[in-house]
């Protein structure tokens, strides 16, 4: 073996290496989207008419999707794809960055509604490939968050409650896998409530097409809970799970419950916690109290509330059990925003950042299911930053040997077996008729 041991100031280098491969993993999730033929399906739904980039949507949406898969956060990441033979291994031509910024700059809402079309169609494409819920039941946490952006003409980017510049997008993710199922972009300076009615009906639309025949179950924060909200979720026949607002209603029924329901249960290591249940307006009120316990010992107990509105069926520990682990839903969005695009939204054109929206959306739904049908790995826990640390970004050099293409990646690599697996299972889901 040769000696690793190198003067480094007598390196040379070179950048002259045609057939080197930067993030030549990029082989997993570029398989996955051949199998599931995103750049056919969007050559057939995105018509961009006459405006400039109209010619070949799908490669051009792929170029973006797979330098967002690789970890890019703006369009000039896309020339990544272009150094050595990186764009042999993406099943697609590589667009310039510039070409791509023009792609999406021709984007108008329509166009935007038929990109979400796209993410539809292939979310029931891959659950059809294995990686959906099929019968079981299937749980869904939608949120919403504020991507902040800097400058003045973003278009859309306003002051939210946070009090930071920048949009605020609803989203609804699969609760055990962290799949992103629908996202809107909206104005910065939007309700959180803003548009869910619509949501909930083209989410749980989306949903039933793909596949899941199962019982549907949202839960959501307080910030969502309304009458209208509630009454559309019974007419689509959806559970629900939503936190409630400490409304004078809400304190006086919660001030009616007897002591003697309040009951203990396991909470943070050194916390005090008691669960109850009362009936809501036809509904289950199901309330949590947390002993406040500060630096002095206090000689009157007190409680702080936290209370959600359910027609779930289960007792009522295990309801405020399952109802706190809405909280994983902050995982997915990390993800989205350390690795999949959405840390930044690019474009001063708010048709052009929804766009890219939907394509963060692809590339992180690319990342899990690359993982569950690939890895065969069905958890929320899967983080992109890790795969894209294993399995994606390794280098590699392209040969071609008696007609046939070889790519060479590192000797002794930690992750070559679960990188072979991964392949041969991605490789076995027929193509799209």
């Amino acid at each position: 073996m040769p000696s690793s041991h190198l003067v480094l100031d007598q390196v040379d280098i070179a950048f002259d290496d045609e057939r080197a491969v930067a993030s030549a993993g990029l082989l997993l999730p570029a398989t996955l989207a051949e199998r599931l033929g995103v750049e056919q399906v969007t050559d057939q739904v995105v018509d961009l008419g006459d405006r400039p980039g109209a010619a070949h949507p799908g490669r051009k949406l792929l170029t973006l999707v797979h330098a967002l898969v690789a970890g890019g956060d703006c369009i000039d990441d896309v020339e990544l794809l272009r150094s050595g033979a990186t764009g042999s291994v993406l099943g697609h031509q590589v667009m310039a960055a510039s070409t791509v910024g023009t792609f999406l700059r021709s984007f108008t809402f329509g166009h935007a509604r038929q990109l979400d079309q796209v993410t539809g169609e292939i979310l029931s494409r891959a659950w059809a490939a294995g990686a959906g819920p099929g019968d079981g039941p299937l749980t869904v946490d939608v949120d919403s968050t504020i991507c902040e952006v800097h400058g003045y003409h973003k278009q859309g980017a306003c002051y939210g409650y946070t009090h930071r510049l920048g949009y605020h997008p609803l989203l609804a993710f699969r609760a055990d896998t962290g799949e992103l199922l629908h996202a809107r972009l909206r104005k910065g300076a939007a309700n959180t409530a803003r548009g869910i009615l619509r949501f909930v009906d083209e989410l749980v639309a989306r949903l039933r097409r793909a596949g899941a025949s199962g019982e549907l179950t949202l839960r959501m924060d307080s910030g969502f809970w309304s009458a209208k909200l509630i009454k559309r979720l019974r007419r689509h026949r959806v559970r629900y799970s939503i936190t409630v607002r400490q409304t004078k209603t809400v304190r006086a029924t919660i001030a009616a419950i007897p002591e003697q329901a309040w009951v203990d249960i396991a909470y943070q290591p050194g916390g005090v916690a008691q669960v109850a249940e009362t009936p809501y307006r036809g509904d289950r009120l199901i309330v949590r109290r947390v002993r406040n316990q500060g630096d002095q010992q206090q000689l009157f107990p007190t409680w702080r509330y936290h209370a959600f509105l359910t027609d779930r069926v289960g007792t009522t520990t295990w309801l405020d059990a399952d109802h706190r682990r809405h909280a994983v839903c902050e995982l997915a969005i990390r993800d989205l925003k350390a690795g999949a695009g959405l840390a930044h939204l690019p474009s001063g054109q708010f048709n052009a950042n929804a766009a890219w929206l939907l394509a963060a959306t692809l590339a992180h739904n690319l990342l899990r299911w690359t993982a569950t049908l690939g890895l065969g790995v069905h958890k929320q826990q899967t983080v992109a930053k890790t795969l894209r640390r294993t399995l994606l970004v390794l280098p590699g050099r392209l040969t071609r040997c008696a007609r046939r293409w070889t790519l060479h990646l590192p000797a002794g690599w930690p992750w070559a077996h679960s990188f072979q697996i991964a392949l041969a299972r991605l490789r076995c889901i027929p193509y799209p008729t």
